[in-house]
């Protein structure tokens, strides 16, 4: 069924997915933190994203915390063989909604344990190390950090390994050190800082993640991306889903919400069939 959704689907290392998933994060409670304020809609999310054919979930424990990997394997478990949960390691939660790094080896080791359990997994298809902080990338050494992560994929606690957040300088480190399967960072229609990374990741055949494709916290604006909706007679959000779709066939979609109804509009946006005119009007709003 996932072959149906927008985009259809794309190997990660030795995983099939489709390439429109569902993250997670909209899940927990306001800022991230605490338990959804209607525990019953947030279960029924997560039931729709199964009954769609969606088989790419995003998430991480720093989410509630832990909230949102109960409410996962709550809704969801014993989990569909297609189905793939994607988790990302390498920051905390402090009592203030901060997201502070947590890139020991022991914050690492714990973090992975605490998603195993959460999940009700023995092992994780997919980890994402994370790195820099909630500013953005910075520039450090991934070696420790990810070779703590390579241990426990040699232990068989993980199956695939990514980095999120990262310089392309950080991608080449970490693809010396292990296969990396993904990298998960900040782009979409207006931000646009990847796009050479992009190009060569899906050389390479890496897929490459988008967080924030609607913008995040901003939603996305634009006069010429409000133009092309209004001719397709779809919202701008649908049409930067479906922008990215059409920009390289290693991007895999992620786009979060707590509503079904908001969920099922997501897909069909993301389906919207883009001429060669819109994209090059669109192609021109991130390079402003």
């Amino acid at each position: 069924m996932a072959s149906s959704l927008p985009g259809g689907t794309w190997i990660l290392g030795d995983l099939s997915v489709s390439r429109f998933g569902y993250g997670a994060m909209q899940l927990a409670g306001p800022g991230v933190m605490g338990p959804p304020a209607d525990r019953d809609a947030a279960l029924a999310v997560l039931r729709e994203v199964r009954d769609l054919g969606i088989t790419h979930i995003d998430t991480a424990g720093a989410y509630g915390p832990r909230f949102t990997n109960r409410l996962i394997r709550e809704a969801l478990h014993p989990y569909p063989e297609a189905l793939h949960i994607v988790t990302k390691v390498g920051a905390d939660r402090d009592p203030q909604g901060g997201w502070p790094p947590a890139r020991k080896p022991e914050d690492l080791r714990r973090a992975v344990h605490e998603n195993l359990e959460d999940l009700g997994l023995d092992a994780l298809d997919l980890v994402n190390l994370r790195l820099g902080d909630a500013e953005g990338p910075r520039p450090e050494s991934v070696a420790e950090a990810l070779g703590t992560l390579v241990e426990l994929q040699q232990q068989g606690l993980i199956r695939q390994l990514g980095v999120s957040n990262a310089t392309a300088e950080q991608v080449a480190e970490a693809r010396a050190i292990a296969p990396i399967v993904c990298v998960q960072n900040m782009y979409n229609l207006a931000y646009r800082q990847d796009d050479k990374l992009i190009d060569e990741l899906a050389e390479q055949g890496i897929a490459y993640v988008p967080f924030f494709p609607l913008g995040g916290f901003s939603p996305l604006q634009s006069s010429a991306l409000s133009a092309v909706a209004a001719r397709l007679n779809a919202t701008p959000l649908s049409v930067a889903l479906a922008w990215l779709l059409h920009r390289s066939p290693n991007i895999l979609l992620i786009p979060g919400t707590s509503s079904t109804a908001h969920l099922r509009e997501n897909v069909a946006g993301a389906g919207l069939r883009l001429s060669p005119e819109d994209l090059a009007e669109l192609d021109k709003i991130g390079r402003q």
